[in-house]
C-alpha cells in the first residue's frame, strides 16, 4: 500500500445564489415587460475560504462544524465532485466516498447486482467484487433481503450496503459524512470495528460527524469547520472541547 495522503492548498470554492423564485405563468407574463435590469443578480457565496490542510498517511480526521459550517461541501470537494475556485488539492492514494447514502445504488435491481455496480463505480474490477461478495452480504446481514430491488430497502439497509462494499476492499482514504446518523446500535458496534480494523492498517480515514462519541472513539485528530473556514485544526480533545464549548 502508497503512503495516502491529501494536501489541500489555498482552496476556495464560490457558489452562486439565484434569487428568481418560480412564478405563475401570469407572473411570467407581465415580468416579461419588466427591463432586464429590474432583475435581482444573483449573489456569491464562499462555501469554502482560503482552506490549507495536510492530512498524512495514517491520519483519523474528524470534521465538526454547525450545519451549513462547509464540512459536506469540504469533503465534496477532496473527492473532486466539486472543483475548487481557487487553490489545489493533492492526493495520493485511491478513495473510497461515503458522502450520501445509496448514492450510485440502482433502484430498479437487486441489492446483489449493486454490490457490482457500485464496486464498478469505486473502481474494482467484477472479479474482485465476486470475491468479496459474500462478505459484503455477511456483514450486511441482508441474506433475505440481498435479492430484492434496492427500491424496497429502508435507509437503514442502504446505509449497511453502501458501507459494506465502500470497505470490503481497504481503499487507501476513506471518506465518510454523517453515516451512521439513523443508525441501529448494533449495526454502528459492528461497523465501528470494522473501520477501526479498516484505519489500523494506516490508511486515511476523514469522517464528518455530529456525534461527539463517535469522533472519540475513531479519531485522533479534529477539524473544526466554521463559514467556510478552518477554525481549530488538533488533537481530538481538545478541539471537541472548544467545539463544544462554544455551542453553549
Amino acid at each position: 500500500m502508497i503512503n495516502s495522503e491529501i494536501h489541500l492548498k489555498d482552496v476556495s470554492l464560490r457558489f452562486r445564489i439565484y434569487h428568481d423564485k418560480s412564478v405563475t405563468l401570469k407572473e411570467r407574463f407581465v415580468g416579461f415587460f419588466k427591463k432586464a435590469a429590474e432583475h435581482e443578480a444573483p449573489s456569491e457565496f464562499w462555501a469554502l475560504d482560503n482552506i490549507n490542510l495536510k492530512i498524512n498517511h495514517g491520519d483519523r480526521i474528524g470534521i465538526v462544524g454547525h450545519n451549513g459550517a462547509g464540512k459536506s461541501t469540504l469533503l465534496k470537494t477532496i473527492c473532486k465532485i466539486y472543483e475548487p475556485t481557487n487553490g489545489s488539492i493533492e492526493i495520493k492514494g485511491k478513495i473510497a466516498p461515503l458522502l450520501e447514502i445509496g448514492a450510485g445504488f440502482h433502484p430498479e435491481v437487486s441489492g446483489r447486482q449493486n454490490i457490482y455496480l457500485n464496486g464498478a463505480i469505486l473502481g474494482y474490477p467484477k472479479s474482485v467484487m465476486k470475491d468479496i461478495e459474500q462478505d459484503v452480504i455477511t456483514f450486511t446481514q441482508l441474506e433475505n433481503f440481498i435479492d430484492m430491488p434496492v427500491k424496497y430497502y429502508s435507509t437503514g439497509m442502504y446505509m449497511k450496503l453502501a458501507f459494506a462494499i465502500a470497505t470490503a476492499v481497504n481503499p487507501d482514504i476513506l471518506i465518510l459524512d454523517e453515516l451512521f446518523a439513523g443508525g441501529d446500535a448494533e449495526f454502528i458496534h459492528r461497523a465501528k470495528e470494522r473501520m477501526l480494523r479498516f484505519v489500523d492498517q494506516s490508511s486515511i480515514l476523514v469522517f464528518v460527524s455530529h456525534q461527539p462519541d463517535l469522533i472519540r472513539s475513531l479519531c485522533k485528530r479534529v477539524i473544526w469547520i466554521d463559514h467556510g473556514k478552518v477554525i481549530m485544526d488538533g488533537e481530538t480533545e481538545k478541539v471537541l472541547s472548544a467545539y463544544l464549548g462554544n455551542l453553549n
